[in-house]
Order: C-alpha cells, then structure tokens, then sequence
C-alpha cells in the first residue's frame, strides 16, 4: 500500500487530535489536578462583600488593631486593650491554601485580651488568617496572611 500526502497529512490530524484528547481525559479525570473553587459558596461571599468592606474599613479605624504574633504554644490574636473581652464575639478562620482539609475555624471566646490557637491544629507553611469579631453591635475583619 502506498501513502499519499492526502493520507499522511490525514494521519498527522487524526494523531494529533488523539493526542490532545488524552491530555484533556487525563487532565478532566486524574485525582492530581483537582479543579475546586476556593470555597463551596462562591456566590453567597460575593453578596456579602460589601459587610465585609465596611467591617475592614471599622477595623482599620481603630486605633490598635489586631496583632498577630508566633509563640511556641501557637499563634496568639491579639485584641485591642481598650476593647473589653468578655464583649467581643466573633470568630478565626485560618484557610490554608494548599490543602481545604486542613482549614478550621475557632470561635471567640476570651476572658483575656488575646486568643490562642492551639499549635497543635498548625502544620508548616502559608496560612490566611481572618478575624471577623463584633464589639458592641459593630463588625470589624481583620486579614492577614502569615507563614507558619
């Protein structure tokens, strides 16, 4: 049997296109490359985007903010001194971006002026942290990425 251009050129298309198609099956199916979004309720944030401006925009009008700060026990959140503790309700989220199964979230309840999370529930590397409290019927957020 001889081969043509026709044929050959046919050929090269059809190898190509099966090519391609095994990269984009192997991409869709493989347990390597997981395709989530960064939350489950992508659009339910997106409409409370504004809360969360304005409760920034609060928490960088304080006058000391938040701080964060790396102790052997953990990771210590601050609170401004001024603010009673007893009166702060909230919650930490700490997100880690490599891995959801690692995010958790610690509710606020303190008698003193900072919040300890347990060293323990940490593992090495990029944290984002995020702080959203409420004093006397006003929100406040505070985000920080940190290293860990």
């Amino acid at each position: 049997m001889k081969l043509n251009w026709g044929t050959g050129i046919v050929i090269a298309i059809v190898g190509f296109i099966g090519f391609i198609m095994y990269f984009v099956v192997t991409m869709s199916t493989g347990k390597n490359f997981n395709h989530d979004l960064v939350t489950e309720k992508y659009y339910q944030q997106e409409l409370e985007f504004q809360n969360k401006l304005d409760a920034t925009k609060n928490a960088k009008a304080l006058k000391k903010n938040i701080k964060i700060e790396k102790v052997t026990e953990g990771i210590k959140v601050h609170f401004p001194t001024d603010f009673n503790p007893k009166d702060i309700k909230g919650k930490v989220f700490l997100y880690r971006p490599s891995d959801k199964q690692l995010d958790f979230e610690i509710p606020i309840s303190i008698s003193e002026t900072y919040l300890l999370v347990p060293e323990k529930r940490l593992l090495g590397g990029r944290w984002n942290i995020t702080v959203s409290w409420n004093y006397k019927n006003k929100d406040y957020l505070f985000q920080k990425e940190l290293v860990y």
